[in-house]
């Protein structure tokens, strides 16, 4: 037992995207709440780190770049300069990959060592945690399993809400560029996703289209296409010309940085496309939203806090495992269909858009 241990400082290694790495807020928001004076530090990807500026339950990011990653070397000369600034009482290791070892291999007087149970970590790890083999937990709740071995030292106080901050300046500044782009507020905003890193996981651009103009027709809606680099850009525009380049849709408003993606959404009256990091910057800013779930990421996984503010589709909604098994990735992403889709997300629409907007567009 370890009930006589001061906690002073905490390190969280959270590699990979940006989802990932939100969601893993909710690992530092625990520690914040069971341990009030501790440092906690937080490794990322460095072109991510300015998503945590202001967070609350983050003392310190340490990034890493591309350079210090593509290196082994490299990498591991940093881990070992940063495990020798400071003794970590508590290191939460969230992928134990061979590379994030290092951290604990660096620091093996730290009383613990937790990461994700890998057959080459027993010597490494003192406290390995299974939290990746049960499909009916979400991410959240599997990240969280890792701060079990800390029982030993005092209860732990849970938390699976995971949050990112605007300060009220990065509103108002966003805010003030929206309306000098032709913004009005007193209709409603909705931030969409229509494409995504990853070309395969993109619903179908049609049935995409199709929803977009329903929430057009319907709520006077004004939609702002969210997307990153060239190619979602040509994806983009080109749906926005199928469109009939309507002047509801803008693919004009741009977000240069994450910090600015998170002053949009907090601009913002609900998200809706396709899922992804910006799904759950969406979620981590409080913003309802309705998400498309492509095959293979599950949403029991990858929806955490599912509810009335904050939902989806995918094809495990529509078939049971043995009516899904025989179809192909593209005969699973067929069945969601515009009616399926608009069913889910027409209530959340009524519930969460400006009410005063509806009645608007519903009485001309």
């Amino acid at each position: 037992m370890h009930r006589e241990l001061n906690v002073k400082h905490i390190l969280v290694i959270r590699f990979r995207r940006i989802g990932d790495a939100v969601l893993a807020t909710a690992i530092c928001t625990s520690l914040r709440r069971t341990f009030p004076e501790a440092q906690i530090d937080y490794v990322l990807n460095d072109n991510i780190t300015s998503l945590y500026e202001g967070h609350p339950d983050i003392d310190r990011v340490i990034g890493f770049s591309d350079a210090d990653n593509k290196s082994l070397f490299r990498f591991a000369a940093k881990v070992r300069q940063i495990m020798r600034e400071k003794h970590y009482d508590i290191i939460i290791d969230t992928r134990s990959t061979a590379r994030t070892l290092l951290f604990s291999l660096f620091s093996l007087s730290t009383p613990f060592r937790i990461g994700t149970y890998k057959s080459y970590t027993p010597f490494i790890h003192n406290y390995r945690i299974a939290n990746h083999t049960d499909t009916r937990q979400d991410m959240v709740q599997k990240n969280l399993l890792l701060l079990k071995p800390l029982e030993q030292i005092k209860p732990v106080t849970y938390c699976s809400d995971f949050r990112l901050y605007a300060s009220a300046d990065e509103k108002q500044a966003y805010r003030a560029y929206m309306e000098s782009a032709g913004i009005d507020f007193s209709r409603p905003v909705i931030l969409a996703a229509v494409t995504a890193r990853q070309v395969h996981k993109v619903w179908d651009k049609s049935r995409m289209q199709a929803v977009l103009q329903k929430m057009i027709d319907n709520y006077g809606a004004q939609i702002i296409f969210n997307f990153a680099g060239e190619r979602e850009a040509s994806y983009a525009r080109e749906l926005h010309q199928a469109m009939g380049n309507t002047s509801n849709v803008r693919v004009d408003i741009k977000a240069e940085s994450l910090r600015d993606l998170c002053a949009l959404m907090a601009n913002c009256d609900f998200f809706f496309g396709n899922e992804g990091g910006p799904r759950h910057i969406a979620q981590a800013m409080g913003l309802p939203s309705y998400a498309i779930y492509p095959p293979g990421p599950l949403k029991s996984v990858w929806l955490p806090g599912a509810g009335e503010r904050y939902q989806g589709l995918s094809p495990e909604d529509i078939y049971s495992g043995d009516k899904l098994r025989p179809l192909d990735y593209q005969q699973r992403f067929d069945l969601l269909t515009v009616e399926r889709v608009w069913a889910g997300l027409e209530p959340m629409l009524e519930a969460y858009l400006p009410q005063t907007s509806i009645l608007s567009v519903n009485a001309s």
